[in-house]
C-alpha cells in the first residue's frame, strides 16, 4: 500500500510540474554571482529567495545562480547561509535583476538565531518568551560525539538516557525514564513516537547527519501550543529543504568501541568494529518549480552490554543468616524473574507428587544426580521447608538478547512551488534495525521497523498537513520471556518433564534437592526439628540445591538439542511466546494560519489537529483482532495573541489550547508569557505554562499477560471487565504480601489450626472505589534572562517552578478464588499469575513540586576560539507526599557541559571539545531502582579539509573510556574511537 500511495504521489507532482512549466513561459529573470568578502571566493549552497515568497534557489559550484519570477518590480532578494550574515538586495528600476554581484561577511551572531518552536512562528532566540536551545548546521557538524543526536546532551537543560547504543531518549526537566511519553519530538512537523510505544524512539527513523538542518529543544510545559503529551517539552528535527540544500553529499565512519570492556561479565574481549554511512542527492528541475531529495544510511556496531550482575530487585528477602540471597533477582540476569517461596510447596499437591517421583526414583535415572530415598513428605510435614524465595538459575543477558545493533534508514522528499506563494512537499521517512529499550523488561526491538508519510501544504503565513505513522514490531521479543521459555524447554527436555513442563519442574527439583542435602548432612525429619538446621547447615541447603539442580537440567546449546530449544523459545507470540505482532498506526491531520498581515493591532495565530490511534497488536498487547479493531481519536486547537508595546520593547503573549481525546474530558493549556528588551540586547521573559498528557494507548487499554500478572489499561471498561473496584475479594498487592509473609512463616501446626487462615486473612485490604485513569497536569512558572554583549558573550539564564497533579501510576492487585460455596478462599493468593494478578494504571492522589535553574555563558575569543558553559540544578520538592508513591524524578541534581573549539584555526583545520560532567541521583522506575554514580566524559574532535570538497574528521566520545550507566539496570557505556571522511558538493 506505502508504495502505491508513493507511485500516486510522484505521478501527481510530475503532472503539476508539467502544468506549472507551462504557466511560467513568461518570466523576470534574476541571476548574478555571491563571493567571500574577505577571500573573494565564490559560495557554494547560498539560499536565495523571494522575500515572503517561497521562490528561490542556490547558488552553484561557482556562486552563480540564476531563476525566473511572475512578479512585478520592486522585488526584494534575501541571501542567507549558516556562518555568514544575511542580506537583502532590492531589484528596482535602480537596480537590475542580472548580473547581480553580492558579497557575504563570515560572522558569528551569538544569540541571534531564528527559531520557530518557541511561539510557533520566525523570531530571534533572544526574544523567546520562553527557554530554547538550538543547534544549527554548523554545530552538527562540528559536534565531537560519534553521532549528532547524541551531542543533544551538549545543551543547557537537556537531559539523554541511552538504552542501546543507537537508540537516546531525550527528555527535560526531571521524571526521566528510558521511554519518556512525557516528551513530543517532532521531524519536519511528524510526532516521531511509535503508535503502540507512545514515545519517540530516538533517531532510529530520523534524519541523517547529512540531511540535518537544524533542531530546537523548548524545556517544560509546551500543551498550549503543542497539545497532548509536550509535558516535559519538546524538541524538533528541521531536515534539509531539496530546494535550498542541493547536490550530492556522502559521508562514511569506522570505528571502535568495547576498549578494555570487563569480560569476566561476558563483554567482548577485543575492541568491535562499527560502521556508518550514509549518501544524500538533491536537485531542482523546471526552473527551481520543482526539487526533490534522496537519502540512505546505515549503521552496525556491537551493541553495549548491560551487565549488572550484583544489584539485587529482591534484596528485602535475603536472610539476615546468609551472605547471599537464593531468591536473588539480578537486572541484567534473565530467567531469575521466575522465583518460588519454597514454604507454598507444603500446600501444594503437586509438588508432593514431583517430590515423591524424585525421592523413589522409579522413573528418572540421570548420573545419580538426584539423590534417592529422600522422606520428602516427613521433612514437609514437620515445617523443613523454609519460608524463604528462591529463583531460578539464569542466563546473562547477552546470552539471550540481540547485541547486533543496525539501523537502516531511508528517506523521499518531492517539493513543488505550486504558485509563488505555495509550497507543497511530499515526505517518507522509514527506519528499521535491532535495539535494546529497557521498559517494565528488557526488550529486544528486533528488526524493529517505522516508517512516516507526510503531505503538507505551505504558504507564507499557514500550513496544513497530513501524515501516517505506520509501526511493525518484526521479531521483537521480551528478553525475560525468552529466557523463562528457554527453560521451561529444557525442564520439558529433561526427566522431570514427565511431571512437569515448566520452570516449576527446576523450581521443585530445587527444593527437594534442598531437603535431600539437609538429609545429606545428618538432619533426620522425624528426631530433629527446625531449630537444629544452623546457618551452616542451611547455607551448604542452599549452595547443594543450585548445583544439582543446575546440572540436572543443564543443555548444551552448541548441540543440535540445544539449538531447537533456543529456536523453539523464540516461536510464538504472547501469551504463549515471547514476541510481539504489533502493526499500530498513528494519524494526524493539522492547520495553522497567521492572521498577522491581516489584523494591524494585534498578531493572531490559530491552529487546529485531529488525530487517530489505530491499534493493530493482534492481541499481544492489546485485546484488539481484526473483529475487534481499536482505535482512539483526539482533536485540539489553539489560539494565540501577541502584542508588542512600549515601542518594541514589551512583547505580550497569550495563549490557549483545548483538546479532547474520546475517552477523557476535554482538558484546556493555557499560556501568558512577556519579554521585556532594554539597551536592545537584554531581555527578561517570564511566563506561566500548562501541560497535560493523556494516558498513552497501553495506559488505557493494554491487556498483557506477563505471566505472573496481567498489566491492564485503566479505562472503565477495562475495570469492570475484571470486576476491579467492584469485586470485594480483590486486595491490595501490599496486604497480600503481608497475608502471605504471615502464612510461609507459620509452622505446619499453627496452619492446621482453623483460626489461623481467617485471622491472618483480616490484614488483607480490598479495593474499593478504584478510579479510572485520567490525564496528569502540570503548571510551570518560568523566568528567564538572555543578552548578549558587544556580540562576544552570549548569557542565558533561567529559573523555574513546576506543580503536578495526577501522577499516572500503576497499581497492583490480586483475587481471591472461591470455595465451593461461593466464599473466598485466601489461600488461592499465596501464588500470582495473570488470571488472579493485575497491575492497573490509574493516578495518585498526591500533588508535587519540582524546581530548578539553568545558566549558560559563551565566549567568542579572538581568531574565532569559542568557549562556553552551561549548568543545571534539578530538585524534587516530595514535603506533602507519601513514601507509597513512586515519583520517578529520575534527574541528577547537578550537571554542567564545558565547551572550547574553533571552527576555523585555519582555513582547513578545526577542533572541538566537550567535557559532561552529572551528580550521582537514585533511579526509580518498574524495572528497579539503585543509584547512578556520577560520571564524567571528555569528547574531542579534529576536522580537515581535504581537496575535492571533502573532510576528515577524527574524534572519540568518552575518549579516557571511563565506563558508565545512565539508568538502572542499562548498559556501561565507554569510549567510542572514530574516523569520518564527508564529501559535500556545497562545502565552501
Amino acid at each position: 500500500m506505502e508504495m502505491n500511495l508513493l507511485k500516486k504521489t510522484i505521478l501527481l507532482f510530475c503532472l503539476a510540474i508539467g502544468i506549472a512549466w507551462q504557466s511560467n513561459a513568461q518570466s523576470t529573470r534574476i541571476s548574478g554571482t555571491v563571493i567571500d568578502n574577505d577571500s573573494k571566493v565564490p559560495l557554494i549552497g547560498v539560499n536565495v529567495v523571494v522575500k515572503g515568497k517561497v521562490l528561490g534557489t542556490t547558488t552553484d559550484f561557482d556562486g552563480n545562480f540564476d531563476f525566473s519570477v511572475n512578479l512585478p518590480n520592486p522585488i526584494t532578494l534575501q541571501f542567507s547561509m549558516v556562518g555568514y550574515q544575511t542580506q537583502e538586495y532590492t531589484i528596482d528600476e535602480n537596480n537590475s535583476s542580472t548580473g547581480i554581484k553580492m558579497s557575504m561577511s563570515e560572522e558569528l551572531l551569538m544569540g541571534q538565531e531564528v527559531v520557530v518552536s518557541a511561539s510557533r512562528v520566525e523570531e530571534s532566540i533572544l526574544q523567546s518568551p520562553v527557554s530554547i536551545e538550538k543547534m544549527d548546521v554548523l554545530a552538527i557538524q562540528q559536534t565531537p560525539a560519534d553521532n549528532y543526536y547524541k551531542s543533544i546532551g551538549y545543551l543547557k537543560g537537556v537531559d539523554v538516557t541511552q538504552s542501546s547504543i543507537n537508540f537516546q531518549i531525550v527528555n527535560a526537566r526531571g521524571f526521566n525514564s528510558t521511554g519518556n511519553t512525557r516528551f513530543v519530538q517532532l521531524t519536519d512537523g511528524m510526532d516521531t513516537q511509535a503508535p503502540a510505544l507512545n514515545f519517540p524512539i530516538g533517531n532510529l527513523n530520523g534524519p541523517s547527519e547529512l540531511d540535518v538542518e537544524s533542531v530546537e529543544f523548548i524545556p517544560g510545559a509546551q500543551s498550549a501550543l503543542y497539545g497532548p503529551n509536550a509535558f516535559n517539552g519538546i524538541m524538533r528535527v528541521t531536515s534539509k529543504s531539496a530546494f535550498e540544500y542541493q547536490g550530492l553529499s556522502a559521508f562514511a565512519k569506522v570505528g571502535v568501541n568495547h576498549v578494555d570492556a570487563n569480560t569476566e561479565a561476558g563483554a567482548p574481549s577485543t575492541p568491535q568494529p562499527m560502521y556508518e554511512a550514509s549518501i544524500r542527492y538533491a536537485k531542482s528541475l523546471f526552473n527551481d518549480r520543482f526539487a526533490f531529495k534522496v537519502n540512505a544510511s546505515y549503521m552496525r556496531a556491537e551493541d553495549w552490554y548491560a551487565t549488572d550482575y550484583s544489584s539485587d530487585r529482591n534484596s528485602g528477602l535475603q536472610p539476615d543468616n546468609l551472605d547471599f540471597n537464593p531468591g536473588k533477582d539480578a537486572p541484567n540476569l534473565m530467567g531469575d524473574e521466575a522465583a518460588v517461596n519454597l514454604a507454598i510447596l507444603s500446600l501444594s499437591d503437586a509438588w508432593g507428587t514431583l517430590a515423591g517421583q524424585l525421592s523413589n526414583n522409579s522413573q528418572i535415572q540421570r548420573d545419580n544426580l538426584i539423590m534417592k530415598g529422600v522422606p520428602a513428605s516427613s521433612f514437609v510435614q514437620n515445617g523443613f521447608l523454609p519460608n524463604q524465595l528462591v529463583s531460578a538459575t539464569p542466563y546473562q543477558e547477552h546470552e539471550v538478547i540481540d547485541y547486533g545493533a543496525e539501523n537502516y534508514k531511508a528517506n523521499v522528499g518531492l517539493y513543488y512551488r505550486i504558485t509563488d506563494d505555495i509550497e507543497a512537499s511530499y515526505l517518507w521517512n522509514a527506519g528499521y534495525g535491532t535495539s535494546i529499550y529497557t521498559g517494565a523488561q528488557r526488550y529486544s526491538l528486533n528488526n524493529f521497523g517505522i516508517q512516516q508519510h507526510r503531505l503538507q501544504f505551505e504558504g507564507t503565513n499557514w500550513f496544513v498537513r497530513g501524515y501516517a505513522t505506520l509501526e511493525n514490531s518484526g521479531d521483537s521479543y521480551i528478553t525475560e520471556f525468552y529466557a523463562k521459555r528457554v527453560l521451561d524447554l529444557s525442564v520439558a527436555n529433561s526427566p522431570v518433564g514427565v511431571f512437569s513442563q515448566d520452570v516449576s519442574g527446576w523450581l521443585g527439583t530445587y527444593a527437594y534437592n534442598y531437603l535431600a542435602s539437609l538429609s545429606q548432612q545428618g538432619i533426620d525429619p522425624q528426631n530433629n526439628t527446625v531449630a537444629d538446621v544452623t546457618p551452616e547447615i542451611q547455607r551448604n541447603a542452599f549452595n547443594y540445591a543450585r548445583t544439582t539442580t543446575e546440572a540436572f537440567f543443564d543443555v548444551d546449546f552448541d548441540s543440535e538439542e540445544g539449538q531447537r530449544i533456543l529456536q523453539e523459545a523464540a516461536e510464538g507470540t504472547v501469551p504463549s511466546g515471547p514476541k510481539f505482532n504489533d502493526q499500530s498506526r498513528m494519524y494526524h491531520a493539522e492547520a495553522q494560519y497567521d492572521f498577522s498581515d491581516k489584523i494591524e493591532f494585534v498578531d493572531i495565530l490559530v491552529g487546529g489537529s485531529f488525530r487517530q490511534y489505530d491499534l493493530r497488536s493482534n492481541g499481544t498487547i492489546f485485546p484488539d483482532s481484526p473483529e475487534n479493531p481499536i482505535t482512539i481519536n483526539e482533536i485540539g486547537g489553539f489560539a494565540q495573541a501577541s502584542k508588542r508595546l512600549l515601542d518594541d520593547k514589551l512583547k505580550l503573549i497569550g495563549s490557549i489550547r483545548g483538546d479532547k481525546n474520546e475517552n477523557f474530558n476535554a482538558v484546556f493549556s493555557p499560556r501568558l508569557s512577556g519579554v521585556l528588551t532594554f539597551n536592545k540586547t537584554h531581555n527578561i521573559r517570564a511566563s506561566f505554562q500548562t501541560g497535560f498528557r493523556n494516558p498513552t494507548t497501553q495506559g488505557q487499554f493494554i491487556n498483557l499477560d506477563i505471566i505472573s500478572s496481567r498489566l491492564l489499561g485503566g479505562l472503565p471498561g477495562n475495570l469492570e471487565e475484571y470486576g476491579i473496584g467492584t469485586d470485594p475479594n480483590i486486595y491490595t498487592i501490599e496486604s497480600v504480601n503481608g497475608f502471605a509473609a504471615d502464612v510461609f512463616a507459620a509452622t505446619p501446626e499453627e496452619r492446621a489450626d482453623a483460626n489461623f487462615i481467617p485471622s491472618a486473612a483480616q490484614q488483607l485490604t480490598p479495593i474499593e472505589n478504584f478510579d479510572p485513569v485520567a490525564p496528569e497536569q502540570v503548571q510551570s512558572f518560568e523566568v528567564g534572562y538572555k543578552s548578549v554583549i558587544n556580540n562576544k558573550l552570549m548569557m542565558d539564564f533561567v529559573g523555574y517552578f513546576n506543580n503536578y497533579n495526577d501522577f499516572i501510576v500503576q497499581q497492583r492487585m490480586r483475587r481471591a478464588g472461591l470455595n465451593p460455596d461461593g466464599t473466598p478462599n485466601p489461600l488461592t493468593l499465596l501464588n500470582g499469575t495473570a488470571d488472579n494478578t493485575f497491575q492497573v494504571y490509574t493516578n495518585a492522589d498526591e500533588q508535587i513540586s519540582a524546581y530548578g535553574f539553568a545558566g549558560e555563558l559563551n565566549y567568542s575569543l579572538p581568531r574565532k576560539y569559542t568557549v562556553g558553559v552551561n549548568y543545571n540544578y534539578n530538585q524534587l520538592n516530595t514535603q506533602n507526599a507519601s513514601d507509597d508513591f513512586v515519583f520517578g524524578f529520575n534527574t541528577p541534581e547537578h550537571k554542567f557541559n564545558v565547551k572550547f573549539g574553533n571552527r576555523k584555526l585555519t582555513d582547513k583545520l578545526g577542533f572541538n571539545i566537550v567535557y559532561r560532567w552529572q551528580s550521582e541521583f537514585f533511579w526509580e522506575s518498574s524495572f528497579g531502582d539503585g543509584i547512578i554514580p556520577a560520571f564524567g566524559t571528555a569528547d574531542a574532535q579534529i576536522s580537515y579539509k581535504l581537496p575535492s570538497k571533502m573532510m576528515l574528521k577524527v574524534g572519540g566520545s568518552n575518549l579516557f573510556n571511563q565506563y558508565y550507566i545512565q539508568s538502572f539496570g542499562a548498559p556501561r557505556i565507554g569510549g567510542i574511537y572514530y574516523v569520518s571522511i564527508t564529501f559535500d558538493q556545497l562545502m565552501n
